[in-house]
């Protein structure tokens, strides 16, 4: 570095640096010393905002001038700007409405005019004419500055997205949306779905730039609105909108009706016992006694026929009873309960309860070879009961 950058940065100086000449600025960004931007500090009269800033709503006076005052004390990111001769070669018919300013403001109009509400002189500024370079460069930068902010309200960043669309199909009408959401990092059907919103009465779109109306009725009501070829009011679609959530309402009410007496069913003590251990035969638990799995066949269920039940088990049955559980030919799961594991088993014909499930191993074991139980085993292993 040449003994002129620096100079006047010694202590006689009050480690004051000067500014670089352009040779030696250009030479530091060859170089890589420093970015091809620099902070530099600028009056606020001599900067504009540009006019195609999408957004509209900067907060309160009192929202103004607090942050203002947290200004005055440290700015924590500069604004970005173009110079004006950069912009005007975009936009000429802006030179009125931009004044005889050095500067045209892309980012930070809030703390531009947050700074002018308590009476600040200057900013810390970026100024980036590489942004500049093409309409569609120069709104895509502007659009994703505010994009994320979450005071960015929903027209807002329809209007911006709009503009976004428009500079694109400059270039070419065809596939002005796609290369716009891929400006954006978006999907196209988004970039449609924003656009949309600008259709609607411009009194739902204050509500939806209020918050009054959220985004996702607002898609609703458009969907409505091309139903209907653009014909209903601002009054008929909230009628609209008003009807359909009562429908939706309607239907949250009987789907909760439908459940808790589900669940009522489910729960009753008659129907379903606490503690009630299904066969290993039944993959869900029977609520009634006809909704029983498939009994076994083959060698095992020949096995648990003539298995026999505990004298508890007899007792419990009059000769009467017995005759009607012979004549009756479907399946029947009786529960039994118990401190221990106990099983309900499912013959071909009438009912055995068996007591203990060593019981049910051992006339498995007489009457199946080994691979077929192991077979058994992972079928049982893998049933949802067993989980």
């Amino acid at each position: 570095m040449k003994a002129a950058d620096r100079l006047g940065t010694g202590s006689s100086f009050g480690n004051v640096p000067r500014g670089r000449s352009a040779r030696g600025r250009a030479k530091a960004v060859t170089q890589g010393d420093v970015p091809a931007y620099e902070l530099v500090r600028l009056r606020l009269n001599e900067v504009a905002p540009t006019p195609l800033n999408p957004r509209r709503n900067f907060g309160t006076k009192e929202e103004l001038t607090r942050f203002g005052e947290e200004l005055r004390v440290a700015q924590l990111a500069a604004c970005v700007a173009v110079s004006r001769e950069a912009y005007l070669s975009l936009w000429p018919d802006h030179e009125d409405e931009v004044g005889d300013v050095g500067h045209i403001l892309v980012n930070g109009e809030r703390r531009y005019r947050s700074a002018a509400q308590v009476g600040l002189d200057a900013l810390d500024f970026v100024v980036r004419d590489e942004l500049a370079t093409s309409r569609e460069t120069f709104i895509n930068h502007l659009l994703k500055e505010n994009l994320d902010r979450a005071d960015f309200d929903i027209i807002e960043r329809a209007r911006g997205i709009n503009e976004l669309v428009e500079v694109c199909a400059e270039e070419s009408l065809r596939g002005a949306r796609a290369r716009a959401a891929e400006n954006l990092g978006k999907d196209r059907s988004w970039i449609t779905h924003q656009l949309s919103l600008l259709e609607l009465p411009e009194a739902i779109q204050q509500m939806l730039s209020s918050g009054d109306l959220p985004e996702r009725d607002g898609r609703l009501l458009v969907r409505h609105l091309k139903d209907h070829q653009g014909l209903l009011s601002a009054a008929e679609l909230l009628q609209v909108l008003k009807d359909e959530k009562a429908a939706r309402s309607a239907d949250r009410e009987a789907e909760r009706a439908l459940l808790a007496q589900a669940k009522g069913r489910t729960h009753h003590p008659e129907e379903q016992p606490q503690n009630d251990h299904p066969s290993p035969t039944a993959r869900t638990a029977p609520t009634e006694a006809t909704s029983a799995s498939p009994p076994l066949s083959g060698p095992a269920s020949d096995a648990l026929a003539s298995s026999p039940a505990p004298e508890a088990s007899h007792s419990q049955h009059s000769p009467t009873r017995q005759a009607d559980k012979e004549a009756d030919r479907e399946p029947t799961v009786v529960p039994v309960q118990n401190a221990t594991r106990r099983a309900a088993v499912l013959p071909r014909r009438g009912v055995i309860e068996v007591v203990d499930v060593k019981q049910v191993a051992d006339a498995l074991a007489e009457h199946m070879s080994g691979e077929e139980l192991k077979e058994l085993a992972g079928l049982l292993l893998e049933s949802p009961v067993s989980k």
